[in-house]
């Protein structure tokens, strides 16, 4: 095993230094070429991480001597979830549920009592399936039978039986951003009344009759003596008047996102613990389980949001998303008048805590050690006393858990999830990873630093590919050649090494 992961590391150090000096211009100048260039260098790390999380998962199904083809849709499943689980949206503080609007009679019915809704107060009617939106004084009020009917002082355009109203605020004053000011001065609004409800990150629309609509994050707060000031990063643009009114709006997430992302994770063991019952309680193919599992979170996936791209848009980019995008800059400088950084993504240090604590699992703990025999002849090893069905049920949740941590990178790092093509053939990659790692198809033989390594040289061809104007095409072909390459191989070695011994 020590010779395998030697001699990949070799072909590791021999491509990077074949692409320093192809890729470079002029060729003989090594840290002037693409491929060491900074962002590059960080580009091939993040995606080293992110796909040795998925081989160092399949390694320890393919060391019992199965498979799991479902890698890529779990990572697709797990991306879905997360965007469902952490969906944002923004309501009205008081909106209520219209049921009718008369546009005659100049009237809307909503749901409820309305205690809120007085003769004098402003409301904004939006959403209806026919009638346009409307902004409106209410003149008269009257409640009976479980709903209130408000006659206003606008009409609307149709009747209709949908939609929604909410009270709007009025916009006492109004500053726009001034970047030119010291220090810089933001955008802001003052409503009136003490809006003491509203927080950061809440939003609020500012509209007009004659001017439109404007949608803003809120940034700031400020509660004084009868007024509420609102500060924002964007700026109110040139069309802003005194005529506007505001309609605050309640920053509703669904999970939190601790709980989003263990329930994610949960649902993943899950799925590994039902694919390993399946192997052994019902006796099936690995291959069969996990390729029906391709087939089924695919399709789940697709069907749970509709087969629309979901993402998580610029709500996490402080929180959450820099775990996928972010980085530790280790220095910076200054090119071209441009702040350049480099440094070592946030995914490389998560595969780092994985790669840890798989190689201790595999080499210091008896249940690796289980895991090999298991592999290497599971007869024997049930004969030994190891109890093989448990040892390929933590082999397969293993594997999903991993999966599902690597979809959870992948999908904040791109922060938009297409579930038709999201993890599509990123099983090959894992797969590949693993055998060019030293794990043998056979079972019984793997190295979590040799899948790490595996995973690399993976990348650097993927890189090569770009950055030597190769066809794309020739991508997959690469992919199944290295595979096989892997394979042939782990045979040659194997019956050499039967030879030697027959020999003695």
């Amino acid at each position: 095993m020590k010779a395998k992961v030697l001699g990949i590391l070799a072909l590791l150090l021999v491509l990077c230094l074949f692409m320093a000096i192809t890729s470079s211009d002029p060729w003989y100048k090594l840290t002037s070429g693409t491929f060491l260039q900074p962002n590059n260098v960080e580009n091939l790390l993040r995606r080293t991480s992110l796909y040795g999380i998925l081989g160092i998962g399949v390694a320890f199904v393919i060391i019992t001597g199965g498979i799991d083809l479902s890698v890529g849709s779990v990572v697709c499943l797990s991306g879905c979830l997360l965007a469902i689980f952490l969906d944002v949206s923004y309501q009205p503080f008081d909106n209520q549920t219209v049921l009718e609007v008369r546009a005659a009679q100049q009237q809307v019915v909503v749901a409820g009592d309305a205690p809120e809704y007085e003769v004098g107060t402003r409301i904004r009617y939006f959403g209806g399936r026919r009638a346009r939106p409307l902004v409106a004084k209410i003149t008269r009020v009257k409640r009976a039978d479980g709903v209130t009917l408000m006659q206003v002082d606008q009409p609307f355009t149709r009747d209709d039986d949908a939609g929604q109203v909410a009270r709007v605020i009025e916009v006492t004053s109004f500053r726009g951003r001034d970047a030119t000011a010291s220090p810089p001065l933001e955008a802001a609004v003052t409503l009136a009344g003490e809006q003491d409800h509203l927080s950061k990150r809440d939003q609020v629309v500012l509209l007009s009759p004659e001017s439109g609509l404007n949608q803003l994050v809120i940034r700031g707060v400020e509660v004084d003596a009868g007024s509420t000031r609102l500060t924002f990063d964007q700026d109110l643009g040139s069309n802003f008047s005194d005529a506007w009114v505001a309609v605050p709006l309640r920053r509703q997430q669904r999970m939190s996102i601790p709980l989003a992302l263990g329930t994610v994770l949960a649902i993943a063991l899950g799925l590994g613990l039902l694919h390993g019952l399946l192997v052994t309680r019902m006796k099936l193919q690995p291959f069969v389980v996990t390729l029906c599992g391709l087939l089924f979170y695919r399709g789940m996936s697709r069907w749970l949001v509709n087969d629309q791209p979901v993402g998580f848009g610029n709500e996490y980019v402080d929180t959450l998303s820099p775990l996928g995008r972010g980085k530790l800059v280790l220095w910076q400088w200054e090119d071209a008048g441009h702040v350049e950084t480099f440094g070592l993504p946030y995914p490389f240090f998560i595969l780092l805590i994985c790669a840890f604590v798989a190689g201790m699992f595999l080499n210091k703990t008896i249940w690796g050690r289980y895991l090999l025999a298991l592999g290497r002849n599971e007869e024997a090893a049930r004969y030994s006393g190891i109890n093989t069905g448990r040892i390929t049920l933590l082999a397969y949740i293993i594997s999903t858990v991993l999966a599902a941590t690597g979809g959870i990178l992948f999908a904040l790092d791109s922060n938009q999830v297409p579930p038709s093509s999201f993890g599509n053939f990123f099983e090959l990659y894992a797969i590949a990873a693993a055998v060019l790692g030293g794990c043998s198809l056979r079972g019984g033989e793997g190295a979590v630093i040799g899948v790490v390594i595996g995973t690399a040289v993976m990348q650097v061809l993927n890189n090569m590919i770009v950055l030597l104007r190769i066809s794309d095409e020739l991508e997959y072909a690469i992919i199944g050649m290295v595979i096989l390459l892997g394979v042939l191989a782990d045979e040659l070695i194997k019956r050499i090494a039967a030879r030697r011994r027959a020999r003695q």
